[in-house]
């Protein structure tokens, strides 16, 4: 099956409940986030004013408002109805206008509508490798000529080296927990993760799986979707090493 992710039972008010007060738990290790995440993106994206960007995979909002107030055209597409509903509200409150659109990577609306994509915080493999092939095709159709994407994903070499089956997400000072265990597929490459809720003395599981990736193959299937020039840097902007935490792959439409 090609749906192999609940959004849905993974990106609810649980998860708000755990991630929305800190300014960096919820994102994967190393990633960026807040006016860094804002900045790297536009520098690796030469973004200025006036540029239409998807953001896809918003999630509540945070690097979308952010590039909108820097005067980018944003749109921000989301399957999550409990984080739309955040980001709406947030942009709002600060007088940010961003267009939010409920919807699904896999079957995005638009044809060269976009200057630029973004895709943060390992938002891309959550489905099956022809899937997320067509994840890619369908983002080279969404952008203009000349458009560039930004996708933030897990940097396998640093991401194997500091791998364990379990881990405490989340801890609240209530006793609530998020703990997360994970079984690592080497046929297929895919992390699969069960997460367990705890909250209010009640226990609730969901399952996830992501597909990782080494730079070589991401940059294959980019060159295969339709772009023309792909590269890769660290969450520093430093060309990309086995020792980054974070693979930041940007790649370029031919013009």
């Amino acid at each position: 099956m090609a749906d192999l992710f609940d959004a849905a039972g993974m990106y609810d008010e649980d998860y708000l409940h755990f991630f929305a007060s800190s300014a960096r738990a919820g994102r994967p290790a190393g990633a960026l986030g807040g006016d860094a995440a804002a900045e790297l993106t536009w520098r690796l994206l030469d973004l200025r004013p006036g540029l239409r960007v998807l953001d896809l995979a918003c999630g509540h909002g945070d690097l979308a408002h952010r590039l909108a107030a820097r005067g980018c055209r944003v749109t921000g597409l989301d399957s999550s109805a409990v984080f739309l509903d955040r980001a709406r509200a947030h942009a709002a409150a600060a007088g940010i206008d961003v267009e939010y659109v409920a919807g699904d990577m896999r079957r995005l609306p638009w044809t060269a509508r976009f200057d630029r994509v973004v895709n943060w915080s390992t938002a891309f493999g959550y489905f099956d490798d022809s899937t997320n092939r067509d994840v890619l095709r369908g983002i080279a159709v969404a952008l203009r000529p000349g458009g560039r994407l930004a996708m933030d994903l897990d940097n396998l070499p640093a991401f194997l080296a500091a791998f364990a089956p379990s881990r405490v997400v989340a801890a609240r000072d209530d006793g609530d927990l998020l703990v997360d265990r994970y079984r690592l597929d080497a046929l297929t490459g895919r992390l699969e993760a069960e997460r367990t809720v705890v909250r209010d003395g009640r226990a609730r599981r969901t399952r996830f799986v992501k597909r990782l990736f080494g730079f070589p193959e991401l940059r294959d299937w980019l060159l295969a979707a339709g772009f023309a020039e792909v590269a890769g840097f660290g969450e520093d902007g430093a060309p990309l090493t086995a020792h980054h935490r974070r693979m930041v792959v940007v790649a370029e439409l031919p013009s």
